[in-house]
């Protein structure tokens, strides 16, 4: 027995928070983030200067947006010390715009 079902499409109306991402509800990845944007890249102790964190809390965070390919971490040596530096992808970038724009609207409504 074949059963076909129909179903119709509704238009869905974007809300005013769909477009804000759970990713940047953390200030510290906010701040990553907002760094990256306005800077070609950051390096971990600047990141770490800047948002007043522990090592072990900045890299479970950076961690979270390497893994929604949001940044990319570059490591290194300069000399015989470890240097690891972060940049923000494309994707990374457009989506912090669109959760920044989604933030404004709310802020406006």
């Amino acid at each position: 027995m074949e059963v076909l079902c129909t179903f119709k499409r509704k238009k869905h109306k974007v809300g005013i928070i769909d477009n804000i991402n759970k990713l940047f509800d953390h200030r510290i990845r906010l701040g990553i983030m907002s760094i990256l944007m306005v800077n070609e890249h950051a390096d971990f102790n600047r990141l770490k200067e800047l948002l007043d964190v522990t090592d072990g809390n900045l890299a479970s965070h950076t961690k979270s947006l390497e893994k929604a390919e949001y940044i990319i971490v570059e490591k290194s040596f300069i000399g015989r010390k470890p240097n690891t530096r972060y940049f923000a992808t494309k994707l990374g970038k457009a989506e912090f715009k669109k959760h920044i724009n989604a933030l404004e609207k709310l802020i406006k409504k």
